[in-house]
């Protein structure tokens, strides 16, 4: 958002103290200022967990928090025009039916 301290306490309804404070974690913002800044575009997640989460609904949770590679390769992806995307699900439906490219998981009762 690139905002300074002072900035991004207003965004929310609160002083440059209370951002200090919540920083050195001495406080913690309300509800009402998480959702006057979650309006405005931050990620509350991130802000109070250091995780960013991905939006998909209906997701396992397994799903829901990205790696850095699994980042890179959705940033590479995002900028990709119409042609690319169309190679690069073609290619990825070819490597999946390839033996050995898929990785089966079990969930915690054993279960494919």
């Amino acid at each position: 958002m690139r905002l300074n301290q002072t900035e991004f306490a207003k965004l929310g309804g609160g002083s440059l103290r209370s951002q200090i404070e919540w920083e050195k974690g001495n406080a913690f913002p309300n509800a009402k200022f998480l959702n006057k800044i979650a309006e405005a575009g931050a990620d509350v997640n991130y802000i109070l967990t250091s995780v960013r989460y991905n939006a998909i609904a209906n997701e396992p949770a397994e799903y829901m928090v990205l790696n850095k590679r699994e980042q890179a390769l959705l940033a590479n992806y995002r900028a990709i025009d119409d042609e690319g995307d169309k190679r690069l699900i073609e290619r990825t439906a070819q490597l999946a039916a390839e033996p050995g490219h898929i990785e089966v998981k079990q969930n915690k009762k054993g279960e494919k």
